[in-house]
């Protein structure tokens, strides 16, 4: 162990405290401190936000893992991506949590060769992927979906060093946890195909639409109008660059969208992820719309085809980002393109994870709840 785990008082048992799911449920438990293999480092969590992703595989991971299990019966492709990655065991420990910023306290002994950049007391954020073997694909798993590799609902990570990225000296650790979801926003405009003169209409202004809104002000593409029932989060909205936010249950967007972008080339954002938002993005698509689907329904939805059919709609699906988009994000926050810090409206010890989890089923007021270390 290091001396900063020796300063922890853990030394003698091992353990951790951590936000664990088990069987679908969460709890606080005490579960073993992760070891680095010789090409991954130790770490002690800083920050941690708390993702919709999860809140979504705690209600139905089952019935995601069900519906793999069925494409698995037919040989066809799953549901692979490392992002939503189901091969962990439901009755065992799984600490969640992939948008984090750590500290580095330990390293293998293979790692000052494979990452030079970093070192011990630094602060890195990583791609949420570990392999057990860094040329082996097949040993891979997702930090915070593994019973392997705890995420940072836990106080220590392990994480391999060829995938972590230092943070600069000026940035807090606080910023430096948003650059996963910052990386989710990034991706979905680069997969929409937007571009100057196009606009865009934001449907949901959680953590991931206000990360497609700062990526979309951040290339300069606009008119951007935002959607979303929540007051404060439509505020945020506008902090982030909206030229104009809607309650839907007031105006329908569609009215604002021909107000403000008249009859350009339209992109629809879909950030929400609950059924039926798909069909309701098809219906108040214009012609020759293109819809992106950036929101994770983890549940059957249904769509009428005829819709699309008749306006020629593009419906896209979006996941993740790349390795290049993650280090986008993170230079994006370090060097001030995007101030995220308005996003961040509360935070939390660990022992307080669920009850943030229950307070993020009906958000109201709640954009990015951060997880902060004691």
């Amino acid at each position: 162990m290091s001396a900063g785990l020796m300063s922890t008082g853990l030394m003698s048992t091992g353990q951790m405290r951590a936000a664990v799911m088990r069987n679908w449920t969460l709890e606080i438990s005490e579960v073993p401190i992760p070891t680095p293999l010789p090409h991954q480092i130790l770490t002690r969590m800083r920050a941690c936000g708390i993702c919709g992703s999860d809140l979504h595989m705690l209600q139905h991971g089952a019935e995601m893992r069900a519906e793999q299990a069925r494409l698995a019966a037919l040989d066809a492709p799953s549901i692979s991506d490392p992002q939503i990655s189901t091969a962990f065991d439901p009755a065992l420990a799984t600490v969640m949590g992939h948008e984090f910023c750590c500290e580095v306290l330990e390293m293998g002994a293979e790692v000052a060769a494979m990452n030079p950049a970093i070192g011990p007391g630094d602060l890195v954020v990583s791609y949420p992927v570990a392999l057990d073997r860094p040329t082996d694909p097949r040993t891979l798993h997702t930090i915070g979906y593994s019973n392997t590799y705890p995420g940072g609902y836990g106080e220590y990570l392990v994480l391999d060093a060829a995938r972590t990225l230092k943070v600069p000296d000026h940035t807090p650790a606080d910023l430096a946890a948003l650059t996963e979801p910052l990386a989710v926003g990034i991706h979905a405009v680069a997969k929409s195909g937007i571009q100057s003169g196009d606009g865009a209409v934001v449907l949901g202004l959680g953590p991931v639409g206000l990360a497609c809104v700062a990526a979309l002000r951040a290339q300069g593409i606009g008119p951007v109008i935002g959607a979303d029932f929540s007051p404060a989060r439509r505020a945020l909205g506008e902090l982030l660059g909206c030229d104009a936010v809607v309650d839907p249950a007031q105006n329908p967007v569609m009215v604002t969208w021909k107000q403000i972008g008249g009859d350009r080339p339209l992109v629809i954002f879909e950030a929400v992820g609950v059924p039926g938002m798909i069909d309701q993005a098809m219906r108040m698509a214009p012609r020759h719309a293109r819809i992106l689907v950036v929101g994770v329904c983890m549940q059957s939805d249904h769509i009428h085809p005829m819709v699309g059919i008749g306006k020629e709609l593009t419906v896209q699906f979006a996941l993740g980002y790349s390795s290049f988009e993650f280090a986008q994000a993170l230079d994006w926050i370090s060097t001030g393109v995007v101030d995220l810090e308005p996003v961040i409206t509360d935070t939390v010890t660990i022992d307080q994870i669920p009850a943030a989890f229950a307070a993020l089923r009906d958000p109201g007021s709640q954009a990015k709840i951060l997880v902060r270390s004691e």
